[in-house]
């Protein structure tokens, strides 16, 4: 059914202070209690936008993301329909009490986690689907590279190789929290060679993925109260982890060299140098010298996430602030999400010496027994036996010429619309929209009609109005996709000044 209701976006706007969130919370109060049930199909965007004076696009995206956390479903043709449900009041177990109506309290650190993930979500639409009618279907969203670019027959042979190997020595298969051994062997191998950083197996550990190693070393270090410098913009997953712990963020500036030093109150730094994310900006030597300088002053600890750097496409590699680091004060974390996939939850960490105990109790406490031995095996089987190195080279190289294509056919088109961060690494490029957000929405609104889109970046700004911003990953697409998306962004662009 088709109904007409009131949500409480005024007040959620006056909050939060940006359109499509305030959107997406309003409804997704409704449907949380009750109000919109089950099977409820939705306004139309144009007659929500029209209520309640909105763009289409700002409604549009409140409905994706309202999809993506699974509150609501699109049934093509037909509409979006609410499919999240609540017990009715009336509803209740054999003793006549309603089932789950009891408020459940929850410590400190939950609710600071519930709040931190309304405050700082980085929440993505789903992609273009190539099948749904559209007539481009060329989505610049952040996403993984093209799966034939994967050699999953060679890593395949490395998982079934190592699974015969565990099997044989069943049940004798163990390994300690810190991670796989020879992986870490590995790991710390190409670190000296490749990275100029002194670590050896005993200070690197294996994480699931580069989130957890934040969350292990925010609960480490954070305490309530205590401020925390990030970068601003910054990860969202970084300042949800601070955020939880009671933490006070300290929004440090960022330009196009990267973060802007400054004497800050503070004893923790979680800082992007080596490829700022989201704009892609690298810091500058003297800032690194600034950086180390400041950790020293203050005996603070500076965490260093360098999630996609080993992906450069030109210009000389960066040097890590670790490699740097004299006095044990910075903590790195690196990820294979961006060069293998992302779904294989393998990052690892190389601590300090005075961290090295105290971060292994901690992951020994949320795991007591390595998770994902079988992968971390055969990742060590993969780097030994080189198919790492050769893989990383071809993406390089076929990646590489679909940059240089964007730069060439997109940044050049949209030049005048959109300032561009330069980069010569990683899987995006960054842009700030030279223009305001009510034209921004439309622009979103006439593209994606055209079937081309891209990620925003606006909510990972803290403090003040959000910006506009674009992320426009490029690694996924064939470089005649590239050449087509831009020119429809252009042409969308062109329209959008002649009114």
């Amino acid at each position: 059914m088709d109904i007409d209701f009131r949500m409480a976006y005024e007040r959620y706007y006056e909050e939060l202070g940006r359109k499509t969130e305030a959107v997406f919370q309003a409804l997704r109060e409704n449907i949380v209690n009750g109000t919109l049930p089950p099977g409820t199909r939705l306004p139309s965007s144009r007659k929500l936008a029209d209520l309640y004076g909105l763009s289409r696009g700002s409604v549009n995206a409140a409905y994706d993301m309202l999809i993506a956390e699974g509150f609501a479903r699109a049934e093509g043709g037909s509409g979006t329909f609410v499919s999240f449900g609540v017990p009715l009041q009336g509803s209740g177990n054999a003793s006549g009490k309603p089932a789950g109506a009891a408020p459940l309290a929850l410590s400190a650190w939950g609710e600071r986690l519930v709040v931190s993930k309304e405050r700082f979500s980085f929440i993505e639409s789903h992609p273009l689907n190539p099948n749904d009618g559209l007539r481009a279907g060329i989505s610049f969203r952040l996403r993984e590279t093209e799966s034939n670019l994967f050699p999953a027959g060679e890593w395949k042979s490395a998982l079934y190789a190592e699974i015969r190997d565990m099997m044989e020595a069943f049940p004798a298969i163990t390994a300690p929290p810190d991670g796989y051994l020879p992986l870490r062997e590995a790991i710390a191998h190409d670190l000296r060679r490749e990275r100029g950083i002194r670590a050896d197996a005993a200070s690197v550990m294996i994480t699931n993925g580069s989130m957890q190693a934040i969350a292990l070393l925010s609960m480490l270090l954070v305490e309530p109260g205590m401020p925390v410098v990030v970068e601003n913009p910054s990860y969202s997953g970084i300042k949800r982890a601070i955020t939880a712990q009671g933490g006070t963020l300290l929004a440090a500036a960022v330009d196009d060299h990267g973060i802007v030093p400054a004497n800050w109150e503070a004893n923790l730094l979680l800082v992007t140098p080596t490829r700022q994310f989201p704009t892609g900006a690298v810091l500058s030597a003297s800032r690194r010298a600034q950086l180390l300088a400041w950790a020293s002053r203050r005996g603070a600890v500076i965490v260093e996430d360098d999630y996609d750097s080993e992906l450069r496409w030109g210009g000389r590699p960066v040097e890590p602030l670790k490699a740097l680091d004299r006095e044990g004060r910075v903590v790195y974390i690196g990820t294979f999400s961006k060069t293998m996939f992302v779904d294989l939850r393998l990052g690892y960490v190389v601590l300090p010496n005075s961290l090295q105990e105290p971060f292994r109790l901690a992951k020994a406490l949320l795991e007591p027994h390595p998770s994902a031995l079988v992968e971390q095996r055969a990742m060590a089987r993969f780097i030994g036996g080189g198919a790492y190195a050769k893989h990383v080279r071809r993406m390089k190289r076929i990646i590489g010429r679909r940059l240089r294509t964007f730069q060439e056919e997109v940044d050049a088109r949209l030049a005048r619309w959109f300032r561009f961060v330069p980069a010569d690494a990683g899987l995006h490029m960054f842009a700030e929209w030279r223009g305001d957000a009510r034209r921004y929405a439309v622009l979103r609104e006439r593209c994606a009609e055209r079937g081309v889109d891209w990620s925003v970046g606006d909510s990972l700004w803290e403090g003040g109005a959000p910006r506009c911003s674009a992320l426009f990953g490029f690694a996924h697409l064939r470089e005649e996709q590239i050449v087509r998306g831009g020119a429809i962004i252009e042409a969308a662009c062109i329209e959008l000044d002649r009114g």
